[in-house]
């Protein structure tokens, strides 16, 4: 009798047995034997299949790598150093700028440069100080909150560079000369 779920399972194709080829079994009757399993070129239709059994139960445990909401793996310093370095391009533009407005300012001012040199030294102090903390609030925002991966610091070279930049115009803005000249082409 055919199985009422499987309306297929009669439409089977009949191979005449090989010479010397065991007789398969008829549906229903007996159990096949191990050697009428698997035959080459014969689907095995209406059979269930066995669930295969593993010798050994296979358990799963969290190693912390891979999972979700688990820590991110270790990422070796030469990584971390060449993620500082992209964008780096825009944090030396804006040392050139400011060193050469700082320049102008200094030799400007006459007399001896020693007070104008710590203030420069004390100005990039400052702009490491800023770097650093834009590093820390996009680790913050965009690695925690936002749960993204920073492959560069050209936002933080960049947030620098603007800073110089100002530091810069502000050392120019100080410098009398520079002053008349801006306000002698502005006005004409």
């Amino acid at each position: 009798m055919a199985d009422q779920t499987q309306p297929w399972a009669e439409r089977t194709v009949e191979v005449p047995p090989q010479p010397g080829a065991a007789v398969p079994p008829q549906p229903g009757v007996g159990v096949p034997s191990q050697r009428d399993a698997f035959r080459p070129g014969v689907a095995s239709v209406g059979r269930p299949r066995t669930p295969r059994t593993e010798p050994f139960p296979v358990v799963e445990e969290p190693t912390g790598t891979g999972w979700p909401g688990g820590p991110s793996p270790r990422r070796p310093m030469s990584w971390h150093m060449a993620q500082l370095r992209r964008g780096g391009e825009w944090s030396a533009a804006g040392v050139l700028f400011a060193f050469v407005c700082w320049g102008i300012w200094a030799i400007s001012g006459g007399g001896d440069l020693t007070g104008p040199f710590l203030i420069f030294v004390l100005s990039l102090l400052v702009a490491a100080g800023l770097f650093t903390l834009a590093r820390l609030l996009g680790r913050v925002v965009l690695e925690r909150q936002l749960g993204r991966v920073r492959r560069s610091a050209r936002g933080a070279h960049l947030v620098t560079a603007v800073f110089l930049a100002g530091l810069g115009i502000a050392y120019l803005q100080q410098t009398e000369w520079v002053v008349s000249a801006w306000n002698w082409i502005t006005n004409n």
